[in-house]
């Protein structure tokens, strides 16, 4: 090592680790001059005598010195994805340090929602996916493990765009996976898929048959892992999940995929039971009435019944003083059961099929949700002009 540098690397390093968060990246690019192996083999030694103290700067300063080592040797990112790297790395340190709790994270993706974009996923994908597999094995562990609970918290973050959200929490499931085998860490690695599978599901970019197909895909790897003996309350979280992917499947025979719907959810229900879950059971119950409502198989009328039925036993839990947007959400299937209702005297149906619709929107307003409200008076509509063309007969 060159003695005469070692004064201006210790700056540098203590620069680093005392500057604002967010502030590394521009201390690094006034400073490429000094940013060799010479600089990261000594931020590594700082780093483990940090450790070895307790210093919780010392997990940061080594990871830091990973990520620099890594580039240097790729020597292929771009200054935004740069930008982005060190971005990544703060996040991953804020999570490391309060043990994934949201507060301090949120803040940071607040203050940087210009950074959760296209070249966030691209250092998830090529950076992580490509190097974190050659690290020491701990080290990556420990940083995918961090990974999982970053795309666990932007899920849930309010801010940004909500695609972009999504496509890197994918990225970052994905690419933890690499290093967090199902043999050694089997409950994160299913939790993984289930969630993953969520994502796949929701999103909207790229081909949405194929994301269904990869949702569906992700679900039954849990499965393998999430068992009703195991994990009774996951195994029927994801079962849950699984059937509203069947549901949407656009691949395969119509019916078939509704029966395969009915039974995730008939399946689900055995341990989500009104006395001990009984949102997670309403919300079931909701599913399978939408699933009984599209039944090919079976008589129509009998479906639609089944449909009321399960409408009806969601609307026990979801009220409109507890879960206003969930009971609105009933209420319209409700009302579009009625709707299609074979049984019973078709004015009574009608009124009832109004009474639904109307007390939909009175949580979906136009002015708060615009397109559901849109949805609803469109169903309205539907049952007003059935009633005018019936005076007229």
């Amino acid at each position: 090592m060159n003695q005469q540098q070692i004064p201006s690397y210790i700056g540098l390093i203590q620069s680093l680790l005392v500057c604002p968060s967010g502030n590394e990246n521009k201390i690094l690019q006034a400073n490429q001059n000094l940013v060799d192996q010479q600089l990261i083999q000594l931020m590594k030694k700082i780093a483990n005598i940090k450790q070895k103290k307790g210093d919780i700067n010392g997990k940061w300063l080594e990871n830091l010195a990973t990520m620099l080592e890594i580039n240097l040797e790729n020597n292929s990112l771009l200054v935004n994805e740069e930008k982005s790297l060190i971005f990544l790395m703060q996040i991953l340190q804020i999570i490391s340090e309060n043990d994934g709790k949201p507060e301090a994270v949120y803040s940071l993706l607040e203050y940087n929602q210009d950074k959760l974009n296209e070249n966030l996923v691209t250092v998830l994908e090529t950076w992580a996916g490509e190097n974190l597999p050659k690290i020491e094995s701990k080290l990556a562990e420990n940083i995918a493990l961090d990974m999982v609970n970053f795309s666990n918290l932007i899920l849930k973050f309010p801010l940004g765009n909500e695609s972009n959200n999504l496509e890197i929490a994918i990225a970052g499931y994905e690419n933890a996976l690499k290093v967090l085998p199902r043999q050694k860490f089997a409950e994160v690695w299913a939790t993984i898929h289930n969630n993953l599978g969520s994502c796949y599901h929701k999103r909207t970019v790229e081909n949405i048959e194929e994301n269904i197909e990869k949702a569906i895909a992700c679900y039954e790897a849990a499965l393998q892992v999430r068992t009703n003996s195991a994990l009774p309350e996951e195994w029927a979280s994801t079962l849950n999940n699984l059937g509203n992917a069947y549901q949407q499947r656009i691949v395969g025979e119509r019916g078939e995929n509704i029966e395969n719907a009915i039974c995730c959810y008939q399946k689900a229900l055995t341990v989500r039971s009104l006395e001990k879950l009984p949102q997670e059971w309403a919300s079931t119950q909701n599913n399978l009435g939408s699933a009984y409502h599209e039944r090919i198989a079976g008589e129509q009328k009998e479906n639609i019944e089944e449909a009321i039925a399960c409408y009806n036993l969601a609307l026990k839990v979801r009220t409109q003083e507890k879960f206003p947007l969930d009971w609105a959400t009933t209420q319209n299937n409700l009302g579009n059961a009625y709707l299609d209702r074979m049984v019973g005297d078709r004015q009574d149906n009608l009124v009832e099929a109004i009474a639904c619709f109307v007390r939909a929107q009175q949580v979906y307003t136009q002015e708060s949700y615009p397109m559901y409200w849109e949805i609803i008076s469109n169903n309205l509509g539907i049952v007003y002009d059935e009633q005018r063309l019936r005076k007229v007969c």
